[in-house]
């Protein structure tokens, strides 16, 4: 075809415009030869495949549907990672990496595949019991499980007591190829971490104030223990969900707790006693001797003031014997007769004088 428009000059498109159809006049730019791209294509094609570069008319449906498979298979590497997901990528069954939320690519299958598990749902484990949720029963029925629960504490007394194990998937591919039964791993670390932490407590504060200190110790020894698995999980929390004495000697174990509250009771009050009467018994021991230091200072005061006193006497004496005699005789007289009722009868006293003087009648009559 394209040989014949040549031959009617030289342009499969015809006569161009203003020419004069003999080839002399201006040519426009001759287009490409679509048949012949088709064909140049087909025949590379072509030899990739049987027949050669035979007849071609009947392989054209089979190329383009062999390249449109490739292209599907292609694109099927294309994979998508939730943002609660991790994408594990495997290279004919080998582990090789992880990938991240978002849109990834993988080669094909069977080259590559992938595994995308959720890395944010926490997982609960709960050890010692089996509850609705583990056990399918009914009306929220709880079964113990004694060969779990039952742990000898460091006091050596037997304590039953049921916990659960909160845990997610830190690392995607160490827990889906380091480990065989994550969930078995899961329970035997943390039944062997809390026995550990049981059997160096007292059951004391097992029964009171120290679970939450048994909580803290019991995560982080499961924690060691799964890291050195390499088992790519995570313990959130270790929760304790019933801690007692064993059934069969709860009752006598309540007599004795009662026996230890009494005992509490009973020094508790002792105390407070002891809290009242020690500080009343120091304040009135303080008070005597503060007293005695008093009564010490003043006789130590007196006894001085009588020795000086003498001294001075003394002194005034040695000056005026007769004087102080005299002074010292009528002041002791007074000091004497001071509280005695007086009498004064003088004898000297001549005729027609009663020589009696009562003072006690005349004091009360002058008070009257």
């Amino acid at each position: 075809m394209v040989d014949d428009f040549k031959g009617r000059g030289g342009s499969p498109w015809g006569t161009p415009p203003g020419g004069n159809g003999n080839g002399s006049g201006r040519r426009g730019p001759r287009p490409p030869d679509i048949d012949e791209v088709i064909r140049k294509i087909q025949s590379t094609i072509n030899r990739f495949f049987p027949g050669g570069s035979g007849s071609t008319g009947g392989k054209k449906p089979i190329v383009l549907g062999i390249l449109i498979l490739v292209l599907i298979w292609v694109a099927s590497g294309l994979y998508r990672v939730l943002p609660d997901e991790q994408g594990v990528v495997m290279r004919f069954g080998k582990f090789i990496k992880t990938t991240q939320p978002g849109l990834n690519y993988h080669f094909p299958i069977p080259i590559e595949s992938v595994k995308t598990p959720k890395v944010t749902k926490v997982n609960r484990m709960d050890i010692g019991f089996r509850s609705e949720r583990d056990s399918g029963f009914s009306s929220g029925a709880v079964a113990d499980v004694p060969e779990e629960s039952l742990m000898l504490t460091g006091d050596e007394n037997i304590v039953n007591i049921d916990f659960s194990v909160f845990w997610v998937i830190k690392d995607a591919g160490k827990f889906l190829f380091k480990i065989q039964d994550p969930e078995g791993t899961v329970k035997a670390a943390a039944e062997t971490a809390m026995r550990e932490v049981i059997a160096r407590s007292n059951i004391q504060p097992i029964l009171t104030e120290g679970r939450s200190v048994i909580e803290t110790d019991t995560q982080d020894i499961i924690q060691e223990i799964l890291d050195e698995y390499e088992s790519g999980i995570q313990i959130t929390q270790v929760q304790t969900q019933k801690a007692d004495p064993p059934d069969q000697v709860i009752d006598a174990f309540r007599d004795v707790q009662a026996a230890r509250a009494d005992m509490e009771r009973s020094k508790n009050e002792a105390e407070a006693y002891r809290n009242d009467v020690i500080p009343r018994a120091r304040g009135e021991a303080q008070k005597i001797l503060q007293a005695a230091e008093a009564y010490k200072k003043e006789v130590v005061a007196k006894a001085e003031g009588e020795a000086s006193r003498f001294v001075s006497i003394y002194d005034e004496y040695a000056n005026a014997k007769q004087v102080t005699q005299e002074r010292m005789y009528l002041e002791t007289m007074e000091k004497v007769l001071a509280d005695i009722d007086k009498v004064i009868i003088d004898k000297n006293s001549g005729s027609g004088v009663v020589p009696y003087l009562p003072l006690p009648e005349l004091t009360k009559k002058s008070s009257n």
